[in-house]
């Protein structure tokens, strides 16, 4: 069964789904900047556009484009901006 999610008033959603491997998301980022809390091990593969994450324990922001991944531990936060509407990945655990 899909779930929708919807965050920073509507800023933000995602689809929830069941992998083949891991439950994952699949959603869109319209443009400013957020921040983001984990409850497990999150790995975000952006799919369209670019973003860009200032990750736990980093002093460094970084940029993802189309086709790149990073990971963030659980129980963590971190932060994400984009210039413009940005779709992604996100498995779980």
């Amino acid at each position: 069964m899909l779930t929708v999610n919807e965050y920073f008033d509507g800023k933000v959603k995602s689809v929830a789904f069941q992998s083949s491997t891991l439950p994952a998301t699949i959603g869109v980022i319209s443009a400013g900047e957020y921040e983001f809390g984990t409850s497990e091990k999150e790995t975000m593969t952006v799919v369209s556009g670019e973003l860009t994450v200032l990750l736990p324990g980093q002093q460094d922001w970084q940029t993802f484009g189309a086709g790149e991944s990073f990971e963030v531990a659980g129980q963590a936060s971190f932060k994400a901006k984009t210039d413009a509407d940005t779709a992604y990945l996100c498995t779980y655990g």
